[in-house]
């Protein structure tokens, strides 16, 4: 914990370094508690109140939330948020403080009261999304985004009965997505609803939603130029900032060391480790600083610009990059999707997607049949097998099938053992010596 100066106060420039990276953080995040993970991560301190002085710790969830949600970070001046009840409980009055008032019933709310860290119009934006990040909240909530390799977990809705769906992984990794619809099991004990697989489903959604966003790949590259350049930007100041601050400490703690009194050794000896740790935190800050303005810089060159204009017009290719996460992916359809809406038909999945502008696309996707899987092998190479099961043992199949550049439904070359599971798994007979004589058939060898 950092001493505080001797009014109990940092400098101006100090606070606008800490609400400048917590808007970074909540920005890049668009979560409370995702936020409060990368502040940790990068040991960036908050104000808090002490008793009667003020204190520069790390922030906690509690905390960051609160200054989120206060209407004064917005720029606003509110009274009343909170009210009372008064009931009856055996027989005598009770009153039950603190519940929390929604913003209509606020008793006084006064916008633009004051220069906030952010608009009035952007507060209210993060209002939304925070309710819409809780979980278990009801069943038109969707949640915050989570792990896992679900697209679309918390945007499927049950078109039967209007429960959300609920995600399920399986297999040896956890890589096997499925949807199902099990609140009124889990509620009422009563059949579930409906079950599919997602692989079929996320591509579906995932390439209606590429379709959507073509068009606005140009105005999307623009805007990530523009965000990196704000980006370092920014962070060049806020280690300006930060560096600062930590020349102010250090020039207070060598004032509080000069005017000690000799004699005083204990003391002396405190002053003089509190001005070393000064010392220290400001050379830290001063290498910080160096490294970021040594670095690239954040204004992107010809070639970046010209490549951002490239994904920019192939959507496809940003969708798929190799360092891009499933987080990311969740993130992109949750901006143009409100919500979806699954009901099972026969062997047809049929979806409707509601855009967040207030559109809406149907589409149909077919059920994967009992004992099919993504990784079947293609129809043409299955007939191309059992032919060649009759005129060659496994080894020889492999070989042929390998020159002829076919692969297995997972991408590999063939094996004799491969072709063997085929042939065992498809019910076709091992070849045998002297077949083809057996026939009647005769080869050119």
């Amino acid at each position: 914990m950092r001493p505080p100066s001797r009014s109990g106060r940092r400098s101006c420039s100090s606070s606008s370094s800490a609400s400048s990276s917590t808007r970074t953080a909540w920005r890049s995040a668009m979560s409370s508690r995702c936020a409060n993970r990368r502040l940790d991560v990068t040991r960036s301190r908050r104000p808090m109140m002490d008793c009667v002085r003020i204190v520069w710790k790390l922030p906690v969830y509690n905390t960051l939330h609160h200054l989120l949600t206060n209407p004064v970070y917005g720029g606003a001046y509110a009274f009343g948020r909170t009210g009372s009840r008064v009931g009856v409980q055996d027989g005598r009055k009770r009153v039950v403080r603190g519940f929390r008032r929604a913003q209509a019933e606020w008793e006084v709310l006064i916008p633009e009261h004051h220069e906030g860290y952010i608009s009035w119009a952007e507060f209210g934006r993060n209002q939304a999304l925070i309710a819409d990040n809780a979980n278990s909240k009801g069943m038109m909530i969707r949640g915050s985004v989570r792990r896992g390799d679900a697209l679309l977990a918390g945007l499927l809705r049950c078109g039967h009965c209007g429960r959300r769906l609920h995600v399920a992984y399986s297999g040896t990794d956890g890589y096997c997505v499925r949807y199902d619809c099990r609140g009124a099991h889990l509620n009422h004990g009563t059949e579930r609803c409906i079950s599919f697989g997602g692989l079929r489903i996320d591509a579906a959604v995932a390439a209606e939603a590429l379709q959507f966003l073509s068009p606005l790949g140009f105005e999307a590259a623009l805007r990530a130029i523009d965000a990196r350049e704000a980006d370092g930007s920014e962070t060049r100041r806020q280690a300006e900032l930060a560096l600062v601050q930590a020349r102010h400490e250090a020039e207070l703690a060598r004032r509080q060391y000069d005017a000690v009194d000799p004699d005083y050794r204990l003391v002396a000896a405190e002053l003089e480790r509190r001005w070393n740790d000064r010392l220290v935190e400001v050379h830290r800050l001063e290498e910080r600083l160096a490294a970021l303005q040594a670095g690239h810089s954040a204004t992107p060159t010809a070639e970046e610009r010209t490549r951002l204009m490239a994904l920019g017009a192939d959507i496809e290719t940003l969708w798929h990059p190799p360092g891009a996460t499933a987080e990311t992916r969740k993130r992109i359809l949750r901006t143009v999707i409100a919500e979806i809406v699954a009901k099972v038909v026969d062997d047809t999945i049929q979806l409707v997607i509601h855009w967040q502008g207030g559109d809406h696309t149907r589409l149909a996707v077919p059920k994967n049949r009992s004992g099919k899987h993504r990784w079947l092998t293609d129809a043409d190479t299955g007939d191309l097998i059992r032919a060649l099961a009759r005129q060659q043992p496994d080894g020889g199949i492999a070989a042929i099938l390998n020159r002829a550049g076919k692969r297995t439904g997972k991408g590999n070359s063939w094996t004799e053992a491969r072709v063997r599971s085929f042939r065992n798994a498809h019910g076709v007979a091992v070849y045998r010596e002297g077949e083809i004589a057996e026939r009647g058939e005769v080869t050119l060898e």
